[in-house]
């Protein structure tokens, strides 16, 4: 997958506030918040399924870079959007979770991802083809408006010496 690269103030993300910082008293509320959200795999999974669906940028920025932990990404964008919690939180609430918890958080976030790839190919794959379209039409285009050669007919004079 080819790595694409938007800057953050179009990330979808940063604007809900995903890496802002609270205060010590908001940061107790949204950890009780997030522990909870992110222990129900399946109301967690579907505002990972509502990322992918209302955050472009983010997910094509994020997600298409395969060396990093994109579940976890796909995850703490979730719970930014459920409820703009910051991912440093989200982080903190995940240890939290028991091991079947961040089991079934896991598929959830692999399903969505796998969603997102899917997604993604044929949109690509619909550019290319666009592309290529746009590109027989110029030729076609070009081919037409090329002036013709034009073919005079001269006489041709034969000179003989006598």
């Amino acid at each position: 997958m080819k790595r694409i690269y938007h800057p953050y103030t179009k990330w979808e993300c940063f604007k809900a506030g995903m890496w802002r910082a609270v205060s010590n008293r908001r940061r107790e509320f949204y950890l009780k918040k997030a522990v909870e959200f992110t222990g129900n795999a399946e109301l967690y999974g579907s505002f990972m399924l509502k990322v992918i669906d209302q955050w472009p940028f983010t997910c094509e920025h994020h997600l298409t870079e395969t060396g990093s932990n994109r579940k976890a990404f796909i995850g703490h964008a979730a719970v930014a959007l459920a409820f703009s919690c910051p991912e440093d939180i989200t982080r903190q609430a995940w240890g939290k979770l028991s091991l079947q918890q961040q089991d079934d958080a896991n598929e959830q976030a692999r399903i969505a991802i796998e969603i997102w790839e899917h997604r993604h190919n044929e949109r690509q794959a619909r550019n290319i083809l666009e592309q290529m379209d746009a590109a027989r039409i110029q030729q076609r285009h070009t081919r037409n408006r090329r002036p013709k050669a034009r073919v005079d007919e001269q006489s041709t004079f034969l000179s003989c010496d006598m």
